[in-house]
């Protein structure tokens, strides 16, 4: 699809961004497993956090194209800040602007839209992934407001977090509610980071809730209809999480390209030998593919028409791409591709982060066949 000009200039600033900034870091990230706090702030002051948010809102207005765009460069740059920066920019940040009061978009929203706040979700709980409607967290309704208590685990920036919006439970009723909660208020423990495979610098944990007192105004939209909240910006999520993928699978793409035209076997490049051009000929198209499948899901959510099942295919097919892209990519570098001497070790384990988030492949392939009436 043809690009605007603000597209593309958009495209550019975040390319520039992650060459320069990002990706002369990104191993020093994975390798030291701490949250990139620098990076992440100099992303808040390239304006990603409000881009899905209006001017008056204090973002940028831009559409969903212009976001996964910036969503793609920030990943190729660095999946570990793209998974955080992205959780920050939508759902860590969406409720708020959605249902938040004076109170909350003043001091928490306004402050995460620049980088010096940082929020995240808590809906996963140990008995309770892809089954949310399993949740057991509970919001006990009081005079003045509510007691929260539950588990919840798979935090995104859950160690560094100033706040929460927490799906829970409240009395007798079978729906989920979205809280917001401040993640220094009494009650509230951060556990220690759950160590990964992959995206090392995106630092996750469980988060525990005992006895939290919140008022009436931290109830975020109604009792009850957080499931139907949520829902607003799943295809949206999925988009980003397809975006995601894409940005990983394409820094191995051209690390492995690299590769295959400066090393040289039995006199000449291994570029020049059909079965690495075949590889390459079949991760390119995979990777244009999924391009014009995220592009497309985009373009559908910018003209707010139905894109449920398109932005589950894009999340489908661009994650499982991705893996096969940085799988395919590492065997073109042999031996060097398993060295941690080399970046596409790292895109390999960073890249099943992606078939992850969003629903996994299972759930969305269940989900398709739904759609087409199944």
């Amino acid at each position: 699809m043809e690009l605007t000009d603000i597209q593309k200039q958009i495209q550019q600033t975040f390319l520039d961004f992650a060459d320069k900034k990002v990706k002369p870091l990104a191993a020093k990230i994975d390798e030291e497993k701490k949250f990139p706090a620098e990076l992440f702030k100099q992303t808040g002051e390239l304006g990603f956090f409000g881009m899905r948010y209006p001017e008056n809102a204090g973002g940028t207005g831009s559409d969903v194209v212009s976001y996964s765009l910036a969503v793609m460069e920030l990943a190729r740059g660095s999946l570990s800040l793209a998974a955080a920066c992205t959780m920050q920019s939508l759902m860590g940040t969406y409720f708020l602007y959605r249902f938040g009061d004076k109170e909350i978009k003043g001091n928490y929203f306004s402050e995460a839209l620049k980088g010096n706040k940082i929020g995240g979700i808590c809906m996963t709980e140990p008995n309770a992934g892809s089954d949310l409607m399993a949740i057991k967290t509970t919001a006990k309704v009081t005079s003045d407001g509510f007691i929260l208590n539950g588990q919840k685990t798979w935090v995104t920036s859950a160690p560094v977090a100033d706040f929460f919006t927490v799906l829970a439970r409240t009395d007798n009723n079978e729906q989920l509610s979205i809280f917001f909660v401040p993640s220094n208020l009494k009650g509230v423990l951060v556990g220690k980071s759950i160590e990964k495979m992959g995206v090392r610098g995106s630092l996750t944990s469980e988060v525990g809730f005992t006895d939290v007192k919140l008022p009436k105004n931290y109830l975020l939209g109604g009792i009850g209809e957080g499931t139907k909240c949520l829902r607003e910006i799943l295809a949206e999520i999925r988009i980003m999480t397809a975006a995601l993928a894409i940005g990983v699978a394409t820094a191995a793409y051209e690390e492995a390209l690299e590769y295959a035209k400066t090393r040289v076997q039995f006199g000449k490049p291994i570029g020049k030998f059909q079965a690495i051009q075949m590889k390459f000929a079949e991760m390119a198209v995979q990777l244009e593919t999924a391009k014009l499948y995220v592009l497309n899901a985009a373009t559908l959510s910018d003209k707010n028409l139905p894109r449920q099942k398109e932005a589950m295919i894009a999340k489908l097919y661009a994650s499982e791409c991705a893996v096969n892209i940085c799988d395919q990519a590492s065997r073109v570098l042999a031996s060097y591709g398993y060295a941690a001497e080399y970046n596409l070790e790292r895109y390999l384990r960073d890249s099943r982060f992606t078939l992850i988030g969003g629903g996994t492949s299972e759930i969305l392939k269940v989900n398709i066949a739904k759609e087409i009436g199944l």
